[in-house]
């Protein structure tokens, strides 16, 4: 499992791991069943605080991406339609709100957003 954590990023390092794992469960990269390193050793492996792994697998077991056992470790929990769809809405609404910010500082009207949001989507697309 490959992470890389950016100490220049202003994203703590725990919600970059979250933020990376998410990501290959969404993706497929990780699939059901599929066991996560132990908190040691990604820690050591990513040269960390493993009271900083044990928060990104305890935020990652709360938002239902994975499950951990006791004396077993963590795993890919079965990812339900709509939770993949739900993530996948909440990342897209995350990157429209930064690209509608921007256009506000720059002046850029409503109709010019939305006429560059059908370009780059493919036109009349439903």
């Amino acid at each position: 499992m490959d992470i890389i954590i950016s100490n220049a990023s202003g994203e703590p390092i725990y919600a970059q791991i979250v933020a990376q794992i998410k990501t290959m469960i969404l993706e497929g990269t990780l699939k059901e069943g599929d066991a996560l390193p132990s908190m040691r050793n990604l820690a050591l492996q990513l040269r960390i605080s493993v009271i900083t792994t044990k928060r990104a697998y305890e935020e990652l077991e709360r938002d239902g991406f994975i499950e951990s056992y006791t004396g077993k470790g963590s795993f890919v929990k079965a990812q339900n339609a709509e939770l993949y769809r739900e993530e996948q809405f909440r990342q897209i609404e995350q990157m429209l709100t930064e690209a509608c910010d921007k256009a506000k500082r720059c002046s850029i009207p409503l109709s010019e957003l939305t006429e560059i949001l059908e370009i780059v989507y493919g036109g009349d697309q439903s």
